[in-house]
């Protein structure tokens, strides 16, 4: 049976290649199209509350210089009867100088929990010249999900992590790098930045975590693709082959050392998209992404 998260996606794209393909005689006809669009979009959305967390009691482990950058995660777990006790910690993009909360955070919620994941959506601070301070705020977000295993009916050796462009360097650094509690069993990388090295860096990403003039240890020690040893957990990787923003070397190089070091991995490239797209439904492969994502996420 065609579940209800697939059945709107399905449904939502559906209408927008229909709205694409129409050739309007009168504007109030467009209108009339998206608006019901929308009204679809708005009465069917499911109504999710999620708790809000502040990461750190008091001061955190490490300053950025801005007490107002709160770190804090935003929790949308599953029904208890459909949980399948996995959970996934999703880092939004922003290039380490901003987040972009929904369609590559929050709006990731019901289609994981559809699929009984939790979804836990970190909003971490901004480096301000120490790139210490969203690696700790995305360990600390692993950390509180295993601390909270049992009330939040997950089982605490299947906790991934998801990052989208900047939120995904963070992702592959915590994959490739932290240890213990703060490690993830699976990473999942949309357009992800993965190296620091000039050339093939994403410049603004590069300059907002390590500074214009980076140490060439930091960019190294930074560069994903370069710490991958074969206990790094297993990966699923999707970007554009268009990308303008990211280039796609980024994410191939990744998958190729995950390869080469025995660690299993997926490598989606779409044709087309571009950068950005998160779970955007006006992205030309939302449908065949979310199905490919799905299959990944159950082959285990």
């Amino acid at each position: 049976m065609l579940q209800y998260y697939d059945f709107f996606v399905i449904f939502a794209t559906t209408m927008t290649k229909i709205i694409r393909k129409i050739k309007y005689n009168h504007m109030k006809t467009k209108h009339l199209m998206l608006a019901l669009l929308a009204c679809f979009c708005l009465t069917n959305a499911k109504a999710q509350t999620p708790m809000e967390i502040n990461l750190w009691q008091g001061k955190p482990a490490v300053s950025n210089g801005n007490d107002a950058d709160t770190a804090k995660v935003y929790v949308y777990l599953p029904d208890t009867k459909t949980a399948t006790g996995r959970a996934i910690v999703i880092c939004p993009g922003g290039a380490y100088a901003r987040l972009a909360m929904n369609h590559e955070g929050k709006d990731w919620s019901g289609y994981l929990n559809n699929l009984g994941i939790a979804a836990i959506v970190l909003k971490y601070r901004m480096p301000n010249g120490n790139l210490e301070v969203p690696i700790a705020d995305a360990e600390a977000a692993i950390k509180l999900v295993r601390d909270n295993a049992s009330s939040w009916h997950i089982n605490r050796n299947d906790i991934g992590i998801m990052g989208f462009s900047a939120g995904g360097h963070l992702a592959s650094v915590i994959a490739t790098h932290s240890k213990g509690d703060a490690k993830p069993n699976f990473q999942i990388l949309f357009y992800p930045v993965i190296t620091m090295l000039p050339g093939y860096t994403h410049q603004q990403s590069h300059d907002n975590l390590l500074g214009k003039d980076a140490r060439k240890k930091d960019e190294k020690d930074y560069s994903s693709d370069l710490q991958v040893t074969r206990v790094t957990p297993r990966a699923f990787i999707a970007l554009s082959d268009d990308d303008k923003a990211v280039m796609p070397a980024n994410g191939v190089n990744y998958y190729l050392e995950l390869y080469r070091h025995d660690v299993p991995a997926t490598l989606h490239v779409f044709p087309s998209g571009g950068h950005g797209w998160g779970i955007r439904p006006n992205f030309k492969f939302h449908t065949t992404m979310l199905q490919e994502l799905k299959d990944w996420l159950q082959e285990k």
